[in-house]
């Protein structure tokens, strides 16, 4: 089978000339001061988050899934199973997807001040099926390469069977917000007087770990390098 590697949509003008939206859902009401308008800064956080929530209304209750994703441009990927009821709920109608990356924890003087840094990207729109196939094999192919690259050109390409089997959607980037939070607590000038408790910063960082090889492969199978170059040995 036959793979695409590049999108067939036109790529977004460039982040200068194409600013997060501010819509009314997509402006931050609590603290503005955190809000991100460079199209860039989303892309990033995007590119680096492994998993993201799709948020779907589902009859009178809402449904909020964590799955794998991919971007092609200014369009983000998702999929699952073609009967999955949160596909189909999705095609057509308005969903909110959220991204969100813990940077570190922020020890205060007060309970009240103690906080996290975050990078926390919410994109709201229509989600439509993709059915065009080679867009779908496009997005599938972004899917893989964002969470495991390398694995696309390595592994087995997927059957009729299993495309059919499989459901994607697409959402615009068009409409989305971008939140960040660094630096230090931001204690009362009383409690910082005091000196009464410790107050800093704690990173959090997301490691690989050794690869496990399954243990159905021939023995003494070679660890591939797009496997390892992304284990970080």
């Amino acid at each position: 089978m036959s793979t695409v590697s590049e999108s067939t949509r036109t790529p977004p003008r460039s982040a200068s000339d194409r600013p997060l939206s501010p819509t009314d859902r997509s402006t931050p009401r609590r603290h503005r001061e955190r809000g991100r308008r460079d199209r860039d800064e989303l892309y990033a956080v995007l590119d680096e988050a492994l998993i993201c929530h799709l948020g779907v209304v589902s009859g009178a209750a809402p449904i909020v899934l964590p799955t794998c994703f991919g971007r092609v441009d200014d369009v983000l990927y998702l999929h699952g199973s073609s009967g999955a009821a949160s596909l189909r709920t999705g095609v057509g109608a308005p969903v909110c997807v959220t991204v969100t990356l813990l940077d570190g924890l922020v020890y205060a003087r007060s309970v009240f001040s103690h906080s996290a840094n975050y990078r926390s990207a919410v994109v709201h729109g229509n989600a439509r099926p993709v059915t065009d196939p080679a867009e779908k094999l496009a997005a599938l192919r972004a899917i893989v390469e964002h969470t495991t690259p390398g694995s696309w050109e390595h592994a087995r390409q997927p059957t009729t069977k299993e495309l059919a089997a499989t459901g994607v959607l697409a959402l615009d980037l068009g409409e989305a917000s971008l939140k960040v939070r660094t630096g230090p607590p931001g204690d009362e000038d009383a409690d910082v007087a005091t000196g009464a408790a410790w107050a800093g910063v704690l990173p959090v960082r997301t490691t690989f770990g050794e690869p496990a090889p399954c243990p159905l492969l021939p023995a003494g199978a070679a660890t591939p390098s797009h496997v390892t170059e992304r284990a970080g040995a």
